[in-house]
């Protein structure tokens, strides 16, 4: 989910976006066509270049494409001019396959039709296609658990919600948990009038930082699994996120435990008396949940099912579409309704990472070609060059660059064997898993569900602070802690 990627849940909004601002998408095009043309140029001397010197590593240049989506992402929906233009998921779907087609070009050009074909194959149908499927059964089944109640809202009420949200992330993806209890967090804290602070830590803990103990968790995690890191491992990052999260959970408690005392007493009067038990429906999808898990972690494509079988390409994908079916069919009527369900949001996912795992071809040749070179030694480098692209970019594709350049440096320590024979240093994975997954809770686009959050809890009247606001958190909640773990766990 990847990543990010601002996820707007309010659909209304997008007719609106694209009538008014209609004039951008010929701008876009034009644009597009000047730059095609030039790429096509670049692209024939770059071939007659490649061809002199008797190889096929891209041209830098190569990656503007891939430059350009991540950009794309970050940048066009903080700007007034492309917000609402950039929410129309058709647009977003333009500009990924545009850019897909002018790093296939380049491809075409300089290696060949057979080249392009190798490439598709790799970024689609490897990589692609199981990505987004997790993702879309992950979103879809979640979708269908409804929680509802009315605590009281006490800091140790809230403390216990971001603690259950952070375990449950790594079991149904940060983007399920995240949708899960968002809703009843924020009506058990109807009556308080500060609570601000209390969605900044949920982002901070079941949004991002609850998603590291299985590949399922955060979309950088699955990345690596289909890359051959084994399904198990994650369980290693176990020590970091314990003691990072018990930090937050301690840090939130006693922040909320101070803003409590700040309400008006009769805002906790009415807080005290109104109140209604949790209650839940669509528990079957807990079910289909758990087959998610079974699916991801025993239906490899590459190894012997138990010894009875090997599943064959797509079984895997296959099955976990059949859960979601079963999902859609037997969830009750009405709780999708009431979570406010819709496809907006993985739609959203699906139209950009199509482009993005196409374009990120020529990076990824490039580190496997120069990744040795470029200065980067210790775990703690990892972790920080990792954790500050995944802030302001998305950091499943993030996770992608550093991981392709730690398997080419020289092995330092205990080195894991991926499938295909790779081995990649154990410290340096450590690091980057780390880095990707903790520090996309730095910004508002660091990580899919961070500003899906940020607009659920905007709908409900809670007045969220901006982009550098947010960031202000971030920087002084989370560094100090990021700085900790980077000297005690790397």
């Amino acid at each position: 989910m990847s990543s990010q990627m601002s996820m707007n849940v309010v659909s209304g909004s997008h007719d609106h976006g694209r009538s008014q601002l209609t004039g951008l998408n010929w701008a876009a095009i034009a644009g597009g066509v000047v730059f095609f043309t030039w790429l096509v140029y670049a692209a024939y001397f770059g071939h007659r270049e490649a061809a002199h010197e008797g190889h096929h590593v891209p041209a830098i240049w190569a990656c503007i494409p891939f430059v350009a989506i991540l950009l794309a992402i970050a940048v066009l929906p903080l700007v007034p001019a492309t917000e609402h233009w950039w929410e129309s998921n058709q647009n977003r779907l333009v500009v990924s396959l545009f850019l897909a087609a002018v790093t296939l070009c380049y491809y075409a050009f300089t290696e060949g039709l057979a080249t392009v074909t190798t490439v598709l194959e790799h970024a689609v149908l490897a990589e692609y296609v199981p990505f987004i499927v997790l993702l879309f059964s992950l979103y879809v089944i979640s979708g269908g658990i409804s929680l509802r109640g009315d605590l009281a809202a006490h800091p140790g009420t809230n403390t216990t919600f971001l603690a259950v949200g952070a375990l449950l992330a790594s079991f149904i993806g940060t983007t399920g948990a995240s949708m899960l209890l968002i809703r009843p967090l924020l009506q058990t804290n109807s009556e308080r009038k500060h609570v601000t602070h209390t969605v900044i830590f949920f982002i901070f803990l079941v949004s991002n930082i609850g998603g590291c103990l299985l590949p399922i968790g955060d979309p950088p995690l699955f990345l690596g699994y289909l890359r051959g890191v084994p399904f198990l491992w994650t369980l290693g990052l176990f020590l970091p996120w314990i003691a990072t999260t018990a930090v937050l959970l301690a840090t939130y408690f006693v922040f909320d435990h101070f803003m409590y005392r700040k309400e008006a007493v009769r805002d906790i009067q009415k807080d005290e008396t109104q109140r209604q038990p949790l209650s839940m429906r669509g528990g079957i999808n807990f079910v289909y949940l758990l087959g998610i898990v079974l699916c991801v972690g025993l239906l490899d494509p590459s190894k012997s099912f138990f010894g009875l079988f090997t599943p064959f390409p797509m079984m895997r994908e296959l099955l976990m579409l059949l859960l979601v079916v079963m999902s859609l069919k037997t969830t009750p009527s009405g709780v999708r309704e009431a979570n406010q369900f819709n496809y907006h949001a993985i739609l959203e996912v699906a139209a950009l990472f199509i482009g993005i795992f196409i374009c990120m071809q020529v990076p990824i040749a490039l580190l496997n070609h120069y990744g040795a070179d470029l200065g980067l030694s210790q775990p703690w480098h990892f972790f920080w060059a990792t954790g500050s692209l995944s802030s302001f970019l998305d950091n499943a594709p993030t996770y992608v660059v550093f991981f392709e350049t730690a398997k080419v440096m020289p092995e330092a320590g205990d080195a894991l064997t991926l499938l295909g024979g790779a081995t990649i240093t154990t410290t340096l994975l450590k690091a980057i898993s780390l880095g990707a997954v903790f520090m996309g809770a730095m910004t508002y686009i660091g990580n899919g569900p961070n500003f899906m959050v940020k607009s659920i809890a905007e709908q409900s009247g809670i007045r969220m602070p901006s982009f550098f606001g947010y960031m202000l958190w971030s920087v002084c909640i989370l560094c100090p802690i990021f700085v900790v773990v980077s000297l005690v766990f790397l």
